[in-house]
This record gives structure tokens, sequence and C-alpha cells, in this order.
């Protein structure tokens, strides 16, 4: 890494045209004229001109330049990618007793370029990003079962542990759907033409074995997601990480600002996330802040954002301000009360239930190492954007404009004055696209996802080189750009139709535009 940014800092400043080293290539980056701040998404301090499979783990160019942080970021990056295990007093110890991967790239393959579509959920499988939840459809907000399964439902367990659900009898099933155009543009073209798919569009529906459950209460006797059932099931696909510590660095006033703007103007009327209380001693935001983090807005900043939750609950790996299991109260009874459980350990009910439950357990991830993952996390940079001075991409940029996609992937935002975590992400202009707050896409089955936040679209188009595929939306339902548009409905349904209705060459062109930022 210290390698790749010496190499781009001398590119950059010696306006040299390409640099190679053994981990990456540095592309030349020509100047355009009209949009020249735009070929740096992540701001001057927060883009790397990477665009090869290493495109989202670089650090940031300042991260060289300092001693200190440079340990951390790589120390972070180590906690980021190793796995942890069972075993006690090992390196990376802490794992279980129940879990959902062993490590965070087991969540986030090549760095949070999406995990990929699959058939079956398999925790083992390398391109299986998806975390699984359990809700109830008959609420108002889409309730989680919250009484037997945590947010994000765990489907492994150390033995002699089990988990609450036995991913044997999880059922994935891909859906067609024909929608009431045919699958078809305005000039007759079938949807994603020329493809193996060509024509069609599909979704997911997911079903639970009443067998495969841990809980065997009468509301699972239909088990989960079939007819008749009480609960539903919901997967979910994990986004990308680059780029976070800079929405993280957008101010709560410009965040809200946003949204009383997008109330006053009477069309694609976002939703901002509810106000979230940090309390956690070391975030440096105390105090409550509106969620811009997740598909759901469920996390206000990135102290308590999914990268600083999910290192302990994926893992169920405590640490100093999370000295517990992330389990449920009931999993913890059920547990306690197995008597090949209570046999294995050598415990009673009470013992077992007291440990499961206790608030006090050893500290697995020392803060030091948590504090270097959150540094590793920051500082991720955002890829460059490229073949901004093509015309067809610049044409493309006119007809998103002209499309009015940018109603909610709202192009850019500077950064607070005062970032405290880390000074170089102030100040910065960024090109993210998204306005962070969610939007209803009325998108057929989307599971608990029925209003979802606006993803950024900033690298996006270097998935199919860093990912080795293009699938998006939450659940990766949409098989590339095109699809991603077409499943577009609801307060983006006239950008869509918009969409459909232009000439080929001018869909090509947005598409274009869409792959370069």
């Amino acid at each position: 890494m210290k390698k790749i940014n010496l190499c781009l800092t001398v590119c950059l400043l010696g306006a040299l045209t390409s640099c190679k080293d053994d981990d990456a290539e540095v592309f030349n980056k020509k100047e355009y004229s009209a949009a020249t701040e735009e070929w740096y998404p992540g701001g001057k301090n927060g883009t790397v001109f990477i665009d090869n499979s290493r495109a989202y783990r670089q650090a940031m160019l300042f991260i060289d330049g300092d001693a200190q942080l440079y340990k951390s970021f790589m120390r972070g990056e180590a906690l980021f990618e190793k796995s942890f295990v069972s075993t006690e007093n090992a390196a990376y110890s802490g794992l279980g007793p129940v879990y959902i991967r062993k490590s965070c790239i087991a969540c986030h393959p090549s760095y949070g370029g999406r995990s990929q579509r699959v058939d079956k959920l398999d925790a083992n499988d390398s391109r299986n990003g998806y975390l699984l939840m359990i809700y109830d459809p008959a609420t108002p907000n889409l309730a989680l079962a919250g009484k037997y399964f945590t947010g994000m439902t765990q489907t492994r367990a150390v033995p002699p542990y089990k988990a609450p659900i036995n991913e044997e009898g999880i059922r994935l099933e891909w859906l067609t759907c024909i929608d009431e155009h045919g699958n078809k543009y305005a000039d007759g073209t079938p949807y994603s033409e020329g493809t193996s798919y060509e024509g069609t569009l599909i979704y997911p529906k997911i079903t639970i074995d009443k067998d495969a459950i841990l809980f065997k209460d009468a509301d699972f006797d239909g088990g989960v997601g079939n007819p008749g059932s009480k609960y539903a099931a919901s997967i979910e696909a994990t986004i990308g990480i680059y780029g976070v510590g800079l929405l993280d660095a957008i101010s709560d006033e410009d965040l809200q600002a946003e949204y009383a703007a997008q109330q006053a103007r009477g069309y694609c009327q976002g939703r901002i996330g509810d106000v979230i209380i940090e309390s956690d001693p070391s975030n440096p935001f105390p105090g409550g802040h509106p969620g811009r983090f997740t598909y759901l807005c469920t996390r206000g900043t990135l102290d308590n954002g999914p990268g600083s939750n999910a290192i302990w609950n994926i893992t169920n790996v405590t640490r100093p301000e999370r000295q517990y299991h992330y389990i449920t109260e009931e999993y913890a009874r059920v547990t306690s009360q197995d008597a090949e459980v209570q046999t294995a350990l050598g415990q009673s009910e009470t013992e077992i239930f007291n440990h499961l439950t206790s608030r006090t357990l050893p500290v697995e991830l020392p803060l030091e190492d948590y504090d270097a993952f959150m540094v590793w996390h920051r500082a991720l940079a955002v890829p460059a954007a490229r073949d901004l001075d093509d015309p067809q991409v610049q044409h493309g940029k006119t007809l998103f404009m002209q499309a009015g996609c940018a109603a909610c992937h709202r192009p850019s935002w500077t950064t607070r004055s005062n970032y405290s975590p880390m000074q170089q992400l102030a100040g910065q202009k960024i090109f993210p696209y998204t306005d962070l707050l969610r939007h209803d896409l009325d998108m057929i089955e989307p599971g608990r996802v029925k209003v979802c936040r606006t993803t950024p679209l900033w690298g996006r188009g270097l998935m199919p080189v860093v990912s080795g595929h293009s699938d998006k939306l939450h659940d990766l339902r949409a098989r590339n750009y095109e699809e991603a548009i077409l499943w577009h409905g609801g307060e983006a349904k006239e950008c869509k139709e918009k969409f459909r209705n232009m000439p080929k060459e001018d869909r090509h062109a947005l598409i274009r535009f869409l792959e370069s930022i």
C-alpha cells in the first residue's frame, strides 16, 4: 500500500502518465475542464487513482504520511481479513457461541465490492455476503422477531451450542417477474438484450423449514415465509465500505437540510433516519444523530455503524464497550435447558444461562485493536472517476440529470469543517451520488427493505473488475445497471419510465456514465 500511494503522489505532482508496482497500476488522469472536481469523488484527500482489482482496498493518501496512522491502518486491515476462532488464548480468539460469519471479509468479499447473488445461503461460500432477517409482515414497521432472533440472524454455532436457524433448512428461490411492459423498452428491445437472461427480471423468495428453527413455539408451526407462517424472512446483501468515513463526515445539519428541501419540493420526498442516541464512551459524537447508515438508516454515526457493530455482532467477539453476547434472552433460555448442551459443557442450566446473558464477559478484542480497525474503516479511499471526458459519458450525465435521477442520487456534498476522528476528511467536496435518505421504490417482494436508503453510486462501475460480477440492489436481484434502474418504481417510477423511453443509444450512454463515476 505504501508503495502504491507514494507512486501516486509522484504521478500527480510530476504529471507522469502512469505508474506501476507489484500491487496496483495507477491510471492516467486526464483533465476534464467542465467538471475537474468530479475526478475526485472522495475529495482531494479521499480519492485514489487505481482502477484494478484492488481499487476498493486502498488507503487514503495521507495515511502513508503518518507512521502511527499507517500502523493502525495495517492492523485494522488485518482485523478485517482474518478469521476469528473459538480456541481460547489463540490469536483472533473469541468466536461464538453463535455467529454469522468468522470474519469481516466473509461478509464483504472484495472489500465491500458487494457480495454475489447465490442460490443457497451458505456461510462458508465466499461469494455469499447475505444477511438474514426474520420479521413480522403483519406489523406496520415490519418489526423483527426480536423475542427469538437478533436483528441479523445467526446460522452458525460453536459446538456444543446450536444455531437459532440451521442453514440446511433455508430455501432460496429466484422467481421471475414480467412487468407491465412485458419486460421490453418502448422501442421493443427486450431488457438486458444480448445476455443469457435477456427479457427477464428476477427476485428472491426465502422460506425456512420448521425443523430448522431452534425454537419450538407455536409461532413457528408453519416455519418461516410459508403460507400460514407468522414470520417472513428477508435477505440483504452487504454494501460497499470504502468512503464511509467521508459519509460520516457530512454534518447532521446538512443532512437535515436535504431532508427539509425534499419535503418542500413535493416529489421524491425522502425519509430521514430516526434519531439514534450514541452512548458508547469512545464515540466522538455522543448524543442523538439521524440515521444515515444501513439500508434502513438505522445507524447514525460510523462509530456505531455497520462496521463498528459488525466486528462484534457478526462474530460475537467482545470488546470493552460490548462485553456481552449478541443473542436474545430466549436463545439463552432454550440453550441452557438443552440436555445435550448441559452434558457437553458439564454445566447446569443456571450456569449456562448466566454465562450467555452476562454483561461482564472477558474482553476478546482490546480497545487498541478496535481503534485501529476504525482507522482502517474510516480511511478506505474512493476510486477516482474514469472517462469523464468521453463524449458518450458526458451525454450520459446530461440524460441522468434530465431523467431526474439526481433528485435522490444527489451528486455532491461538502463534509463538515471539523471532523475530529480524522481531520483530513473535513472540508472535502465529495461526489457519492446519494442523499442518505430512504425512498419507496415499490419493488415486488422487497422483504424488510420497502423504503430503502439511496445507494451511493461512487465506484460501483468497477465492480466487474474488483468483484467479478455486477449484481445490484439490496438483495442483488438486479444483474446489471440496466435492471437496477428498471426495478425503480414508486417515487422513482417517472425516472425509470424516462429511461425506458430513451433510444437505445441514450440508454447505453446513461449507463456508461454510471460506470464511470
